[in-house]
Order: structure tokens, then C-alpha cells, then sequence
């Protein structure tokens, strides 16, 4: 270990500095610092929560399962719109958190027009101007953004029915169930993506560091921009 400590890219975390430590060993790079990874287990959570909450209650065959985990019937829909809410919550301050290196560049479009060349994994390493995330990866995050707000907005007159009427509601439902699904979608394919298909991947949001040819070979530009060169032939895919 080469006793690097906080080693951070400023572009990944602009606030919430001097929270936690990760020691980052020798042929490492800090990918996630210990305040996001705070964030991101913290809306994982909550939405996992959120999620079985809302199958006991939308699913009549599920009910009788996953209600007494919650303490019952009435308590999980009490439950249910305050994790929904603590996932909101959580996940705006990510957004906060991630809002510069989740800006939307020209090398994103690029990405997008290779995505089958991705998905097959034809290439055995990302394109040179891959930074800190891809373009499938803002992707996800802006249509999590979206559906986030779809399901705040549409859960408010799902709480509070005797306020907004019986049309409200009925609309609110059609949308609280879409904007779930999208974030159910992304979710398996998040998982995916960070276990199975890019081994390395998730060891970053547990203990905050990839290896660095992990880093070269998914996100070379990235690499060259906290390392300052291109590199060296150990390092290479």
C-alpha cells in the first residue's frame, strides 16, 4: 500500500469534503469517496424499501409475503410514502453531488451511436473520450432524475386522496406505477452492469477505489486526467 489518503477527483464530489477517509493501495485510483458512497447505499436503500413496501401493497398475491416484514398491513402503508420520501430526499443530494461530471458532452452523443458495440462488448476497452461516466450511465441517471420526480409528484395525492379527488388519484396511480417501473428497469440493469458485466465495479461503492486498469479500460479519458499520462504497459488491458 503506497498509504494514499483521499486521493478524490474534485469533479466527483464538489461539497461534503473531509467526510471519511479511504486509503487507496498501490495501482489504485479513488473512484467514490466515502460521502458518495454514503449517498449511493443510502438511495439504495430507500428504494429497496420503497419498492417491496409498494409490491405488498399493489399486488394482492404479494401482500400476505412482504407486509409482515413492515409490521403488518396498515403500518406498511404508513411506511411506504416516508421510504419513498427518504429516497427522494437521499437521491437530490447525489444529484447535487453529481451534477458536474453528469453534464451531458458531445463525447456522450458518440457513445450512444456505439452503444451496440457496448452492449456485445466488441471492443476491449472504451473509446478514448470515455470520462468518469458514459454515456448509458447519464443516461440512467437523468431518466432516474425524471422518474424521480414523476413518482414524488404523483405519491403526494396517493398519500393525501381526500384532497385531490378521485380523477387525481386515478391519474396518480398511472403515473406513481410508470415512473416505479422505469426505476425498477434501471435498477436490475444497474445491478448487472456493476456486478456481472464490469467485474471491479462494485468493490468502487464499497470500499471507493478500482484498480487502474480497470479505470483505463472503462474510462480512459478519466484515467489520463487524474493521473496526468497515459499508461504504462502493466496498466493496459
Amino acid at each position: 500500500m503506497n498509504g494514499s489518503v483521499d486521493r478524490l477527483d474534485h469533479r466527483t464530489r464538489p461539497r461534503g469534503r473531509g467526510f471519511g477517509r479511504t486509503v487507496v493501495g498501490e495501482g489504485q485510483l479513488l473512484r467514490h469517496d466515502t460521502y458518495t458512497r454514503v449517498l449511493h447505499w443510502g438511495v439504495a436503500i430507500f428504494f429497496v424499501l420503497a419498492l417491496l413496501s409498494g409490491f405488498a401493497l399493489y399486488t394482492p398475491w404479494l401482500y400476505s409475503a412482504l407486509t409482515p416484514a413492515f409490521g403488518g398491513g396498515p403500518m406498511t402503508r404508513v411506511l411506504h410514502p416516508w421510504f419513498s420520501l427518504g429516497f427522494v430526499i437521499i437521491f437530490a443530494f447525489q444529484l447535487v453531488n453529481w451534477l458536474a461530471p453528469m453534464t451531458w458532452t458531445r463525447a456522450d452523443g458518440r457513445w450512444m451511436r456505439r452503444m451496440k458495440q457496448y452492449v456485445t462488448h466488441a471492443d476491449a476497452r472504451e473509446p478514448e473520450d470515455v470520462d468518469f461516466f458514459n454515456g448509458g450511465q447519464k443516461l440512467y441517471f437523468w431518466a432516474i432524475v425524471a422518474s424521480a420526480v414523476v413518482f414524488l409528484v404523483s405519491g403526494i395525492p396517493l398519500w393525501f386522496p381526500e384532497t385531490f379527488g378521485r380523477i387525481g388519484v386515478a391519474i396518480s396511480y398511472v403515473l406513481h406505477d410508470l415512473a416505479a417501473l422505469v426505476m425498477l428497469g434501471g435498477f436490475i440493469v444497474h445491478v448487472y452492469e456493476a456486478t456481472a458485466a464490469m467485474p471491479g465495479t462494485f468493490r468502487s461503492m464499497t470500499r471507493g477505489t478500482v484498480e487502474r486498469r480497470w479505470a483505463w479500460t472503462h474510462h480512459p479519458a478519466w484515467y489520463r486526467r487524474v493521473t496526468g499520462r497515459q499508461p504504462p504497459a502493466n496498466e493496459r488491458t
